[in-house]
């Protein structure tokens, strides 16, 4: 009766961080096109500075994470030490930063359909994993070759399909880099919570960002800053971009702490492609019939490989209960 009830308890743990996850990345990725395309006060410039959001969102999740730990703490901490987050904080710092670069050159729909490879598959493959393999490559080269209306080329700072794709890539690269750092830390520190990781990986963030936006004189923070004072509007729509990280990754280390990365990576996969949808549908960003047909195959191969690996851990774990 009390394994039922635990069980009870981790699906509607599991139910609550879906819950959180979908909503506030959803919300965020509508306030990421907004900012990334919208044209700000009388003067109708745009913010150029996309970099910038990610050290915005690296500070106020270290605030709100050392509030919460401060607040929600049992008191001793035998979490990882704030040290070790140090090689996952650069990955995790690049990484978002070529996304929202991205920005510049491809529309959201287009970069989360990228980011939604974000399963690192392994060395030795069998045949079904070879199927899913073709499908997320076949999904993925058909949407990049399909032709961008352009109704949505026009609202893009700088349209470039190759280099957008290109940064997308390279976003994928550093992800799993962090997913499995990630993973490796909470296995070695098994009472790592939730706002441990997220305090310790924006800790990290804030720095290296700090560095790269503020290092030396006339470096593009200071022209990010100036274009917030002279824009309010776009100062607002960042901190509500900010506040939804916050939140999000709250619910991701959350989930990354109970349940690990698959889990994790599962969810925020089916989120992405959720965004593209919400995307098109609130922007007017239509795609065509072959794009929307590259999802359903990129979709299902993640899906499968997804169900795959699943199938795996129930076997490891049937195999460790036998032993």
């Amino acid at each position: 009766m009390e394994s039922r009830g635990s069980g009870i308890h981790r699906v509607f743990v599991l139910a609550f961080c879906v819950a959180g996850i979908w909503a506030a990345y959803i919300y965020q990725g509508v306030l990421q096109e907004t900012v990334s395309t919208k044209r700000f006060g009388p003067d109708k410039k745009r913010f150029e500075h996309l970099a910038f959001l990610n050290l915005a969102q690296s500070v106020v999740c270290l605030i709100w994470s050392f509030i919460m730990k401060k607040l929600w703490s049992n008191g001793g901490d035998a979490g990882a030490p704030w040290w070790s987050y140090w090689s996952a904080g650069i990955t995790n710092t690049i990484g978002p930063a070529m996304g929202i670069e991205a920005l510049k050159y491809i529309s959201y729909p287009a970069q989360a359909f990228m980011l939604m490879g974000t399963l690192v598959y392994g060395i030795k493959y069998t045949i079904p994993e070879y199927i899913c393999t073709l499908l997320v490559a076949g999904g993925v080269s058909t949407f990049a070759l399909s032709k961008t209306s352009s109704k949505i080329t026009s609202k893009l700072a700088h349209p470039n399909a190759p280099i957008g794709y290109g940064l997308c890539f390279l976003n994928l690269a550093f992800d799993g880099f962090t997913n499995a750092t990630q993973d490796s830390i909470t296995a070695r520190y098994p009472k790592t919570s939730a706002w441990n990781i997220m305090l310790g990986m924006n800790l990290w963030g804030s720095i290296y960002n700090l560095v790269f936006m503020f290092g030396w004189p006339n470096a593009i923070g200071y022209d990010a800053i100036d274009f917030c004072r002279q824009h309010p509007e776009a100062a607002w729509d960042i901190l509500l971009y900010c506040l939804c990280g916050a939140v999000g990754q709250n619910f991701i280390f959350l989930t990354i702490s109970r349940f690990g990365s698959l889990t994790n990576t599962t969810i925020t996969t089916t989120r992405k492609f959720v965004s593209i949808v919400v995307s098109s549908l609130l922007s007017g960003n239509p795609l065509s019939e072959k794009q929307w047909g590259s999802i359903a195959m990129v979709f299902s191969g993640l899906s499968y490989q997804i169900y795959l690996k699943w199938k795996k851990l129930q076997r490891m774990q049937k195999k460790r209960k036998s032993n």
